[in-house]
C-alpha cells in the first residue's frame, strides 16, 4: 500500500509518499514542501500546489491520497484559499481515479504520536522514530503530511 499524503496549504503545502512495506513497517519514499511566493496572484499559487501534487501522483502511482481535513482558522481569507487548495486537490485525485481519504488534525495526532492532543514537536518526534527520515526537514508542513500518510496507512491495517 502506498499513499500520497497531503497538508494542504497555498503558501506551504506538505506532501509526503509513504509506503506500508510486505513486514508491516512503514517507508518514507519521499517528502518535501511545496512552496509558493507571496508575490504571486493566488490562482498562480493553487495551480502550483495543484500541479506539483498531480506530478506525484503520476510518478508514484499511489493505491489512495490522503489529506488533513480543514481545522478552524483565525483568519477566514486563509480559511477559503486552504478549501479552494484541497477542492484543487480533490480534482486531481478524481480525475486519476485514485481513492482520497481525509482526517481530522486530532486523527493524525492520534495516530502519529498516540494522543490527540500532542504538539507539532512531539508529532516530529515520533515520526523520526517511526521511519527512517535520512535528509533535514525545516518545516513542520512536511511532518505533517508524513503524519497523514502514517495515520492513513495504520487506518488501513485496521
Amino acid at each position: 500500500m502506498k499513499v500520497l499524503a497531503i497538508d494542504p496549504g497555498y503558501g506551504r503545502c506538505g506532501v509526503a509518499v509513504v509506503e506500508k512495506e510486505r513486514g508491516g513497517k512503514e517507508r518514507l519514499l519521499y517528502s518535501d514542501c511545496i512552496e509558493t511566493s507571496a508575490k504571486d496572484e493566488f490562482p498562480e499559487r493553487l495551480a502550483a500546489v495543484a500541479d506539483a501534487c498531480d506530478r506525484l501522483a503520476r510518478e508514484y502511482k499511489p493505491d489512495a491520497i490522503a489529506m488533513e481535513k480543514l481545522y478552524f482558522a483565525k483568519n477566514q481569507k486563509t480559511a477559503m484559499h486552504v478549501a479552494e487548495v484541497r477542492g484543487a486537490l480533490m480534482n486531481v485525485a478524481s480525475v486519476l481515479g485514485i481513492p482520497l481519504f481525509e482526517y481530522s488534525p486530532g486523527e493524525v495526532k492520534s495516530a502519529a504520536a498516540g494522543s490527540g492532543n500532542a504538539d507539532k514537536r512531539a508529532v516530529a518526534k515520533m515520526i523520526r522514530v517511526l521511519l527512517r527520515i535520512q535528509k533535514p526537514i525545516t518545516h513542520d508542513d512536511e511532518y505533517d503530511a508524513i503524519a497523514v500518510g502514517i495515520t492513513h496507512l495504520a487506518r488501513m491495517r485496521s
